[in-house]
């Protein structure tokens, strides 16, 4: 097999490029060649979420194109708790990078393969941009965020979370590394700084925010009563207050209920 058939993807339904022992890095440096050569994003799959992981740490040491990764729920049908925040930030982080990802490689263990996803137009439309000196009420920007799924706590510790303290709010957007402290003078954005979690100080200032959906599904109201309809359409409705066709139907997502 010729260096250029060696690293070159077929472009005929059928048609399969096969290569063998390929012993500790050596399949990230073949996949991050094919990368470098392919036009367009290469999906690769893994066999479960360790080597996923593995191979996204070894192909960013041999390519410049971006390295992205899937992650799975890491939970199992009706398991009555729900993913970890992180791995939920960075499902959908991924999932908002992939319509405009021109060149790279998207890494995904077989399960998630099986999974089915949200639409990307729900994620562009729920999507919000802020920026400094924007025209933005604290009062609006919390109700945004609660149709969006972020949880109002005390402090602000992982992904999906927001606290409000007089005329500060810090949030912690999903997809993002680094949580926020929004500053408010009346109606305005004053200042967006990045603060660390553990100390809660601020560290440095920036002048926008990107901010994804807190869930890879809709929570706003016209979700919750198309899930309540097709709800009875399958099963009987139970009075139970805790099961979990009554806890969506007062808004509340039940843990599980990704």
């Amino acid at each position: 097999m010729s260096e250029r058939d060696r690293y070159t993807l077929p472009t005929q339904a059928g048609k399969k490029l096969t290569l063998g022992q390929l012993t500790g890095a050596a399949s990230a440096v073949e996949c991050a060649a094919i990368v470098d050569r392919y036009p367009g994003p290469v999906l690769l799959i893994a066999t479960d979420m360790q080597s996923a992981l593995r191979l996204h740490d070894e192909i960013r040491q041999f390519t410049r194109h971006p390295v992205l990764t899937l992650p799975d729920w890491e939970t199992l049908p009706y398991d009555s708790f729900s993913p970890h925040q992180e791995i939920i930030s960075d499902r959908i982080a991924t999932l908002y990078r992939l319509p405009t990802l021109a060149r790279g490689v998207i890494i995904l263990p077989v399960n998630t393969l099986m999974q089915r996803v949200c639409p990307h137009a729900f994620l562009h439309r729920h999507t919000l941009l802020m920026t400094k000196g924007q025209r933005l009420s604290r009062e609006t920007l919390r109700a945004q965020l609660e149709q969006a799924g972020y949880r109002s706590v005390d402090q602000v510790m992982e992904h999906g979370e927001f606290a409000t303290r007089g005329a500060l709010l810090d949030l912690y957007p999903m997809g993002s590394e680094e949580p926020y402290r929004i500053d408010f003078f009346d109606d305005d954005i004053d200042s967006l700084r990045i603060f660390d979690v553990d100390t809660q100080r601020t560290l440095q200032e920036v002048t926008s925010i990107n901010l994804l959906p807190a869930h890879e599904f809709p929570t706003d109201k016209a979700a919750i009563e198309l899930f309540r309809s097709q709800w009875r359409e399958q099963f009987d409705v139970r009075r139970d207050a805790e099961h979990v066709y009554q806890q969506v139907s007062k808004g509340t997502l039940p843990a599980g209920g990704e």
